[in-house]
């Protein structure tokens, strides 16, 4: 009898030592959400309020009794949103689908086809991943100048068709096919290329999902170089719109207009990652998984 209350004890000892490890898990991870989200909580909530009523506030409200879209709209008359956003959507789209091919193949010839010298030449061609990305900008700037391809979407879209992380990803993901499927497509008669698109893309599709979100992403926040390549607003991207409402008068002066205009920006990526964050969670997963 004294072992079994003894065990009994010690058993709801540890039992409350778990409740409170969660429940002090669960307090840690609220206020560090909280943390996160209320940056973008404050956004949103100035968009939402009027000129007037935001200039008012000597001490800042939390919440708005008056809620307007005036904001939006005039975040979108004053400057040329629409059109940035056009050549966003154009600039993304584009790269991002010959990403994919450049990707896909590069991968597949990494992870399947036998040639001489393969070995060496994807370690040559992980090793331009130590490159700095400054000296990177510097040699495509100068190229594409030369080429006089500066105020072009082509300027804009060629530096980002291939990405060396993507590549070596998506490389790991199809060398975890096994061979014997290859060797029995190819017994068969398939081609390299049926063989890629019938078999093994479907069965990396979550991968190749996370990739293009990834560089969706990536392509949509694109600042640094648009900025560089481009001088010409009928070129700009949605960042360089930003950064011109930022410096223009009308952005130092009207807040919640300028966090209108940042709110639209970024809704659809968040959209996009809650849309498919599983899928993003499982591409990384298979992609740094071997065997």
């Amino acid at each position: 009898m004294d072992n079994s209350e003894n065990f009994k004890k010690i058993e709801k000892a540890a039992l409350r030592r778990r409740n409170f490890s969660k429940a002090l898990t669960v307090i840690l991870l609220s206020l560090w959400g909280l943390a996160v989200l209320f940056p973008f909580y404050w956004m949103c909530l100035t968009s939402l309020k009027s000129y007037g009523s935001y200039n008012s506030e000597y001490i800042p409200k939390l919440f708005t009794l008056s809620p307007t879209l005036e904001n939006y709209i005039t975040a979108f008359n004053s400057v040329n949103l629409a059109r940035y956003f056009g050549n966003t959507i154009i600039f993304t789209v584009v790269t991002t689908l010959l990403m994919l091919m450049v990707t896909i193949l590069a991968a597949f010839a990494f992870s399947r086809l036998n040639f001489k010298g393969k070995q060496l030449s994807f370690t040559l061609f992980l090793s331009l991943m130590m490159i700095p990305n400054e000296l990177v900008i510097i040699t495509n700037y100068v190229t594409i100048t030369e080429t006089n391809l500066r105020n072009t979407f082509t300027g804009l879209i060629l530096p980002g068709v291939a990405s060396v992380f993507y590549i070596y990803l998506l490389k790991e993901n199809f060398s975890q096919i096994p061979d014997e499927l290859y060797y029995a497509a190819k017994v068969d008669g398939t081609s390299d290329f049926k063989y890629l698109w019938k078999v093994m893309l479907p069965i990396c599709r979550p991968t190749i999902i996370t990739i293009t979100i990834l560089k969706v992403i990536e392509c949509w926040n694109s600042y640094v170089w648009p900025r560089l390549i481009t001088d010409d607003k009928d070129y700009y991207l949605v960042s360089n719109g930003i950064q011109t409402i930022r410096e223009s008068g009308f952005g130092r002066e009207n807040i919640p207009a300028m966090m209108a205009a940042v709110v639209a920006i970024s809704v659809p990526l968040i959209l996009l990652f809650l849309i498919f964050r599983k899928k993003i969670m499982e591409g990384v997963a298979r992609g740094g998984t071997k065997g």
